[in-house]
């Protein structure tokens, strides 16, 4: 495909035909995927492939609760997770809102279950000191899962990043035997998509971009 093409068709895939991904395939993708940019060339990513069944409905139990609070959020018209603003729901409000299946069994129903995660004894997180919550080190290895959703649509195949099951992050390194100095960044549910959309949904050019300071007007197309 034309990397345009593959760049404004690569849509967040959630249900999948029981077609296997083969480990052919899925080395063709790291193959390609490895070549995302990182900080340093340190290339710190390590990526758990993981088929059985038990061991995804494992892991996607243990996002159970991140999705409860996510779901109760949604409802109440807050957004979801954020870190400016913490819930204004009560604990026992969050318990009892229903897990959305969409948030939890892709993980449990995909051929292949990648786990993207990172050596943090390796990337650079200059903002570990601010007051805020940490996002610099993504820009190590979100290209890397991100060159691997391009190449699997290139391929065919479709997936999405997913985080939500790393709120309880400790038990997904129990249950993968993941080393205390590595982060789980991505758990990303990949196969063959029941359907395909053509046509997403984005907000325009004009409305996040900023000339010369924050809203100082916007980039508009050439006429």
């Amino acid at each position: 495909m034309e990397l345009t093409e593959v760049m404004r068709t690569a849509f967040s895939a959630r249900e999948f035909t029981d077609q296997p991904v083969t480990d052919e395939v899925l080395y063709r993708l790291m193959e390609v995927a490895r070549f995302a940019p990182n900080g340093g060339n340190r290339q710190g990513w390590q990526v758990v492939i993981v088929r059985d069944r038990a061991t995804q409905e494992t892991l996607a139990c243990a996002g159970e609760p991140g999705a409860r609070r996510y779901a109760a959020q949604r409802a109440a018209g807050e957004g979801p997770w954020n870190s400016v603003a913490p819930p204004s729901i009560s604990a026992e409000a969050i318990a009892a809102t229903p897990v959305p299946a969409g948030l939890v069994q892709p993980l449990i129903d995909a051929p292949v279950l990648l786990v993207v995660c990172v050596d943090l004894s390796v990337v650079a997180s200059t903002d570990q000191h601010l007051d805020r919550v940490g996002i610099i080190s993504g820009a190590s290895i979100y290209p890397f899962a991100w060159n691997l959703l391009l190449a699997a649509r290139n391929e065919g195949l479709g997936g999405t990043i997913t985080t939500i099951a790393i709120s309880d992050e400790p038990a997904l390194k129990r249950t993968l035997d993941i080393p205390d100095h590595v982060a789980v960044c991505a758990l990303i549910p990949l196969g063959y998509p029941k359907r395909r959309i053509t046509k997403l949904r984005r907000e325009p050019v004009e409305t996040f971009t900023h000339l010369g300071r924050w809203g100082g007007g916007s980039l508009t197309a050439s006429r």
